[in-house]
């Protein structure tokens, strides 16, 4: 079982979300914005996972990202974007700041489950 951090500030995205990671057998752990997430993250550095959105209120997801790639102990935490609101060069350069995948919102359960299995099975075999 992993550990997620969902950084999302839509309350349905949220429930969603933690649905979708509780039905593969994980634990969701939800914040509201990305500052929330950072701190969580600070608190408590065994996150398998995060997914986040990118707007947020207080700290949005693109300096969420590059606030834990530069801090080496989060090098290795996958990191899955969930947003509606970015065209393609948007999503290049987020992944190009450190983001793992991608993924459009509305969020499609089986593509989903899918980023999270292939995260979770690279992450754990990374950090073993």
């Amino acid at each position: 079982m992993a550990k997620i951090l969902i950084a999302e500030d839509d309350r349905i995205s949220q429930k969603l979300a933690v649905k979708i990671v509780e039905e593969l057998g994980h634990s969701a752990y939800v914040s509201p914005h990305g500052k929330h997430a950072y701190e969580a993250l600070m608190a408590s550095n065994d996150f398998d996972l995060l997914l986040t959105d990118i707007m947020m209120p207080e700290m949005d997801g693109q300096q969420l990202i590059k606030t834990l790639r530069g801090d080496q102990q989060f090098d290795a935490l996958p990191i899955i974007i969930m947003s509606a609101v970015v065209g393609l060069n948007d999503i290049s350069n987020l992944l190009k700041l450190g983001a793992t995948l991608f993924l459009a919102k509305p969020l499609d359960r089986q593509e989903l489950q899918n980023y999270i299995t292939r995260c979770i099975g690279c992450h754990k075999s990374c950090r073993n």
